[in-house]
């Protein structure tokens, strides 16, 4: 039975994960003969809580149909956008969640957006945040009793969310596979179009950066590697914290020379290229819950390094797809040593295709939908 399907949350002209997230999920409803409504915000954060420097994506708009109703912090606006989402008729609200400060709002919309007949269901990036702020666990406990049915990409979650909820449905299904970055290009020409020199290796660290994801402890590991005269490592995306601590950091442990730094917002178009360039992907997480980057990995088949925080190492497996290292510099550049002695990327190559059907987007479309997934 083909449903009405309302999708809550980020989405163009935003940019980020959880905008391509729920792009490539609506996609995927459409491809099954959905009909799919994207909801965003017309406010998606303050300027003074936005830690970079835009919200706002430069890429071309996606063939979707996206409404920016909601102001997240007003809330005689969350009564005007419920009615129109109330308009809609949806069968099904599919909302992720990621930060409490947002449990006001989406809380709010989805309780006076349903109809009798809606359904709920709450695809969990977060439960307990990274960075802990003054009312977490009440706008969380709110959010939370708006939801039906619970998604969560890693068991870390899942336990955090048995904090909270105890009594409703609740899933495990993996964080699919990011395929909306295109198809990876030759090694060549990843190196051209970026301006890098062809005679090195490349080991990338990407994504935004925030504390808990341990650059300083991929300088620190850099700083161990020094005899490694072939490789470069490169730092690709934009700063979400004050930058000038890992500037001082990388000054004192003298690895400008091995560093090549990028370190701005990576347009969705460029995505392919740094995976395309480099040998071995990065993540040197102090914590985590599950990761996008390790996916987006995991379809250009390039090896990656994770710690050993929450489900990451779900993700990531030792020696099979990459290397699970406990999360301080020496165990980083011990694993990237490994890799590095030994690349074998004909072995990583092959493994990581065969993972890489493990994570279609049809599993986390059923799964929202209440169909062909089972309980944890």
């Amino acid at each position: 039975m083909m449903k009405t399907i309302v999708i809550l949350g980020t989405a163009f002209p935003f940019r980020g994960g959880l905008a391509a997230f729920n792009e490539r999920l609506a996609e995927e409803f459409i491809k099954m003969g959905h009909t799919v409504h994207i909801v965003t915000f017309s406010v998606q954060y303050p300027t003074l809580l936005f830690p970079g420097k835009s919200q706002m994506s430069d890429d071309p708009a996606p063939d979707l149909d996206i409404k920016r109703w909601v102001h997240s912090f007003n809330p005689f606006n969350w009564i005007i956008a419920s009615r129109k989402i109330k308009s809609l008729k949806p069968d099904l609200i599919v909302c992720k969640y990621w930060l409490p400060v947002m449990g006001p709002c989406l809380g709010t919309v989805i309780r006076w957006s349903r109809l009798p007949n809606t359904s709920t269901v709450c695809i969990l990036d977060n439960v307990i945040p990274h960075e802990k702020r003054p009312g977490d666990q009440l706008f969380t406990r709110y959010f939370l009793g708006s939801i039906d049915r619970f998604i969560f990409m890693s068991h870390q979650v899942g336990a955090d969310l048995l904090h909270f909820e105890t009594h409703k449905r609740a899933v495990f299904i993996p964080h699919p596979i990011y395929d909306n970055y295109g198809d990876a290009v030759p090694k060549s020409t990843a190196i051209q179009y970026l301006k890098l020199d062809p005679t090195y290796r490349y080991i990338l660290f990407f994504g935004f950066i925030r504390d808990y994801k341990g650059l300083d402890l991929f300088f620190a590991a850099i700083s161990l590697l020094k005899d490694q005269k072939d490789v470069k490592f490169i730092v690709a995306g934009e700063y979400y914290v004050d930058s000038a601590p890992y500037d001082k950091l990388r000054e004192n442990l003298g690895i400008n020379d091995q560093l090549i730094l990028h370190t701005h917002f990576i347009k969705n178009e460029d995505v392919k290229y740094y995976f395309s360039a480099s040998d071995l992907i990065v993540q040197p997480y102090k914590s985590a819950t599950q990761s996008g980057i390790a996916q987006i990995a995991i379809h250009f088949l390039k090896p990656a390094v994770v710690t050993k925080v929450g489900g990451l190492h779900e993700i990531i497996s030792d020696g099979h797809t990459g290397y699970v290292a406990e999360p301080n510099s020496v165990a980083i550049a011990s694993a990237i040593t490994t890799f590095l002695a030994h690349p074998e990327p004909e072995s990583f190559e092959h493994n990581l295709e065969v993972v890489r059907k493990q994570y279609a987007w049809s599993h986390m479309a059923n799964a929202a939908l209440g169909a062909g997934q089972k309980d944890e």
